[in-house]
């Protein structure tokens, strides 16, 4: 069907004109009834985020997602916008700074247009579901950028300083009938969310202390942190009061729903000229670092440990397992503990250390110890579910065993005088015929008897001692 490119076309197209929120709650609406998936790609939400997600869009609220790093706020806020219309009308009106609704212009010049042109003479056209999203983040902004300014030019040519001809434009004026999502609300500027707060209750501004009329239909969404947007002072109470509804995110609630995560976020291909194969315990492990560190007395629980702190973390491992592959041609390459050596490029970055707490320890130290607190939970619960012990004694008294992450896999060959058969089940992984497995699975092994101080460990040079006896 061809779309209408006239105003006389659009009108005998029987289209109607409705506000986003009007839009946004039936398109919603029809999804729910549809059994159609909310949010694709979003996981762990579904029992306790996503309903009240839905209850704040099916009552047109704006909403303000409130939560610790990485939860998933700002990709929530995006997916916003498949519930809006695929494409709407608007006025071709060379000059307008907004996207006018045909039926329903706020600005004086669109007005003006349509009362002095004919329909059929009005021109069309359409604006895609993509393009009225809009996003800022907070740290920076000034009232011109989201709300607008006087423009010297406009006033010499004649506009009323009380009157939106004389305004510049800013990022909310231009999203009439869209979406605008503020990141980091605490970080915004006093006076700029003054003026948000008298979009959301009027839905006009004042500029430079004259007040300037249009009646802006924006559907608006806020990001913050609790620690932030709890703290007085940091969020006028009048903007806090406006906002329709709080939305608490939070991190997976187990550490299977972490991995699924991790694994669907990691953008590296595991195939290719040098594959690499991950055993489950890795992934474990690493997603188990994520979760000692959220729990941690010497990381900052206010700031939060982002799940990108896996992603990148699981990113790097993979890519260190791949190096050790092409370096030593070996297919596939099995990620071990060694490779954990190298987080410390993805990981310093994305933790904040409570001064309080960690008594003057770095952030390697720290690192270090949430690493192995990790280990230690992954290798205990393996020795309880498979009972480790007849693994375990295959490393006898006495004996010093060097492991790295460049070493090859048939070093390690001469530490096994026999594999268990308890070995495939245990790893998931068939050990008994692969060295790269058994590599990993030996570096497993002694960091886990290590974390739970049942042989002792040195490290020098890159490679790691672990002596037994």
């Amino acid at each position: 069907m061809t779309k209408p490119t006239t105003l006389a076309e659009l009108k005998a197209s029987g289209w109607t004109s409705r506000t986003v929120k009007e839009e946004i709650r039936a398109n919603f609406q029809q999804a729910l009834a549809d059994g159609v998936e909310l949010f694709p790609g979003i996981h762990g939400f579904e029992n306790t985020v996503t309903p009240e997600i839905s209850l704040a869009m099916l009552a047109g609220h704006d909403l303000l997602f409130l939560g610790e790093k990485g939860q998933g706020k700002s990709r929530l806020m995006r997916e916003m916008s498949r519930f809006l219309d695929e494409e709407i009308p608007y006025l071709d009106l060379p000059g307008c700074p907004v996207h006018e609704d045909p039926l329903r212009p706020i600005t004086t010049a669109a007005k003006q247009f349509l009362a002095d042109t004919p329909e059929d003479q009005v021109a069309i056209k359409w604006w895609s579901r993509d393009d009225r999203y809009a996003e800022r983040l907070a740290p920076g902004t000034k009232f011109a950028d989201i709300v607008g300014e006087i423009d010297p030019a406009k006033l010499a040519a004649g506009a009323s300083m009380s009157t939106e001809d004389a305004l510049h434009f800013g990022l909310i004026p231009r999203m009439h009938r869209g979406i605008f999502a503020m990141n980091e609300l605490p970080e915004l500027d006093e006076l700029v969310q003054v003026g948000l707060f008298n979009i959301l209750e009027e839905r006009d501004v004042q500029i430079r202390g004259f007040p300037v009329q249009f009646d802006i239909d924006v559907m608006i969404l806020f990001s913050a942190n609790p620690a932030t947007y709890n703290r007085s002072g940091k969020v006028i109470p009048q903007l806090k009061d406006r906002i329709g509804s709080i939305i608490h995110t939070h991190y997976p609630q187990d550490r299977d729903l972490g991995i699924q995560i991790m694994e669907q976020e990691c953008d590296l291909p595991l195939d290719g000229d040098f594959p690499v194969t991950v055993p489950f315990f890795m992934k474990q492990i690493v997603e188990e670092i994520s979760r000692a560190a959220r729990n941690s007395r010497y990381i900052d629980h206010q700031s939060g440990v982002s799940a990108r702190f896996s992603i990148a973390n699981y990113q790097t491992m993979i890519a260190s397992a791949r190096r050790r592959g092409a370096v030593l041609n070996e297919k596939p390459a099995v990620p071990r503990i060694s490779d954990l050596g190298h987080l410390y490029s993805s990981s310093l970055g994305k933790i904040e250390i409570d001064l309080m707490s960690s008594h003057q320890m770095t952030e390697r130290q720290v690192l270090d110890a949430v690493t192995a607190e990790a280990i230690k939970t992954i290798f205990e619960e393996y020795v309880e579910q498979h009972g480790l012990e007849e693994i375990s004694q295959i490393f006898a008294k006495g004996v010093k065993i060097e492991v790295g992450d460049m070493l090859p896999s048939e070093h390690y060959e001469s530490l096994l005088k026999r594999v268990p058969r308890i070995w495939d089940k245990a790893f998931e992984l068939n050990a008994s015929e692969s060295a790269a497995v058994r590599a990993s699975c030996v570096e497993f092994i002694l960091a886990g008897l290590h974390a739970t101080d049942q042989i002792s460990r040195a490290q020098r040079h890159g490679t790691v001692s672990y002596e037994i006896g």
